[in-house]
């Protein structure tokens, strides 16, 4: 799947959580702040350290759960 090389998973970062490559920055707080109404361009202005392909990887990877495929079914 498009971005999802960008989705590690450590279990010595952020107790193993998918995270934006291997920063302290979980999927989960991404998906939270697109749910909460902020625009990709207010994240990024926000959070300089993020890229645009991050955000996109969080909501593939996020897809990739929801649909019930497995993420190693992507490679």
């Amino acid at each position: 799947m498009e971005f999802l090389e960008r989705i590690t998973i450590d279990p010595a970062i952020c107790h193993g959580k998918p995270c934006i490559r291997g920063m302290r920055w979980p999927v989960e707080v991404i998906i939270d702040m697109l749910g909460s109404g902020m625009e990709i361009t207010e994240i990024l202005e926000d959070h300089p350290e993020l890229e645009r392909e991050d955000i996109l990887a969080s909501l593939n990877y996020a897809k990739m759960l929801v649909s019930g495929r497995a993420i190693n079914e992507a490679a």
